[in-house]
């Protein structure tokens, strides 16, 4: 059957003449690069979520060793979140063309026959078949996630994450065993183009083949219409287009209006003080008038000192103080800083009974229904000063799909956990 040139399984099949050692191993190594950047800012990310703090903010039960490099999510820099999931999700969708033309480079490999020679052999294929599978659905459910389609057979945050630490463990064991053979194959100075055809190498007679340590070459390759030299070039334009109509949404300012291809990009929704990205309407979330009124809405906090029940027009009258501040989000867009104004998280904190030392705090939201309805937030980030139940955005009240009547704001937190609609702040050890 490996003879059949008409089957997958005969190499005379795969008849392409770009194939080769060198150009899959010059886009293993920019991959090796970029999924390592990308594993630590998803790694970041899910820290941020400060899952060890409570259950409301574990989106990913029995994690157990998983865990392990967990710490406590800074304050500040404001930016933080910001910095570190833009990287992480411009980054993934600049990779796609590598990953796709990398796969395609290798995909020979996938149909060779026989299956396994030995039990090495049967663990290598099993580790490729985790790795390439690992891959794409990990780019797969990434992308979909950024662009808001949320069609996973369940939550996206532990099919997320699993999913990373099966493709990353086959990837350590992948990128161990071929990296040694990937940067001899770039360094051969004989390799490139030139020569007589379009994929002869660089300094080398187009009579004498290019070394292909890992046999990928065909053996009876078709006739070339673009080089190697020429097909890595397309590929890196199409990652720099990508990376062009992608990145505007975690920079925002002008160069929001260049990330075609992100559902945040574009100008800002609107116009006016609250004229800025959100992802979740009022209307969305079965946020109603009735219940946000000056006569019906209450924000009851509690702690040692009992339980406050406070209107808007009381927390009008605490001491006001305004922060400068943006919001990040996990699907990779932010805002500009915005000037809020409100209530310091830490003097509500002293209202319910913690004069010294400042605890944990459980935030509530009037939504009732979907993910995210409640968020609970570290002492640090609550006694940061920057820390605000926000009453006001750019000087002008919150509007409903803000927030209203009050909103959390805190430096470098994940944009769902900066709650909006709140009802109750319950302070104390979570």
């Amino acid at each position: 059957m490996r003879d059949r040139p008409r089957l997958p399984s005969s190499p005379a099949f795969w008849r392409s003449p770009l194939r080769g050692t060198r150009f899959t191993a010059v886009l293993g190594l920019v991959l090796l690069g970029g999924i390592t950047v990308m594993f630590v800012t998803g790694l970041v990310s899910y820290a941020a979520y400060n899952p060890d703090l409570s259950p409301v903010n574990d989106t990913t039960p029995d994690k157990g060793l998983l865990g392990f490099y967990l710490f406590d999510w800074p304050a500040g820099p404001s930016w933080l979140y910001r910095l570190t999931q833009g990287t992480h999700v411009t980054l993934g969708v600049t990779l796609v063309p590598v990953l796709l033309a990398k796969l395609w480079s290798v995909v020979p490999k996938l149909f060779a026959l026989p299956p396994a020679r030995s039990l090495a052999h049967a663990l290598e294929r099993l580790s490729l078949l985790l790795l390439v599978g690992g891959g794409l659905f990990e780019f797969t459910t990434g992308v979909l996630n950024i662009q808001l389609e949320y069609v996973f057979p369940g939550s996206f945050y532990p099919l997320h994450f699993y999913g990373a630490w099966v493709f990353m463990s086959a990837f350590v064991v992948h990128a161990a065993l071929k990296t040694p053979a990937a940067v001899r194959a770039v360094r051969e100075r004989s390799t490139g183009d030139g020569g007589e055809g379009p994929v002869a190498d660089e300094g080398r007679p187009a009579s004498v083949p290019p070394v292909d340590e890992a046999g990928l070459a065909s053996t009876r390759p078709a006739e070339p219409t673009i080089s190697r030299r020429g097909a890595l070039r397309l590929v890196g334009a199409s990652s720099l287009l990508l990376f062009l109509t992608t990145v505007g949404q975690s920079l925002g300012g002008p160069l929001r209006r260049t990330a075609l291809l992100a559902p945040h990009g574009g100008a800002d929704p609107g116009g006016g003080p609250n004229g800025f990205q959100i992802n979740k309407t009022a209307a969305y979330a079965g946020i109603t008038e009735a219940e946000t009124s000056a006569d019906a809405w209450r924000l009851v906090v509690t702690g040692p000192a009992g339980t406050v029940r406070l209107s808007r027009a009381d927390l009008l009258r605490l001491p006001q103080h305004s922060s400068s501040l943006p919001i990040a989000c996990v699907e990779g867009w932010s805002t500009a800083d915005q000037w809020w104004r409100g209530v310091r998280l830490r003097d509500l904190a002293a209202l319910a009974g913690y004069d010294t030392a400042v605890p944990d705090l459980l935030v509530e939201s009037l939504q009732r229904h979907g993910a995210f309805r409640r968020a609970a937030l570290r002492a640090n980030q609550v006694s940061d000063p920057r820390s605000l139940l926000a009453l006001y955005v750019n000087g002008e009240p919150l509007s409903p799909d803000h927030g209203f009547p009050a909103r959390i704001i805190v430096p470098a937190l994940p944009g769902v956990h900066n709650t909006k609609w709140v009802a109750r702040l319950t302070f104390g050890d979570l």
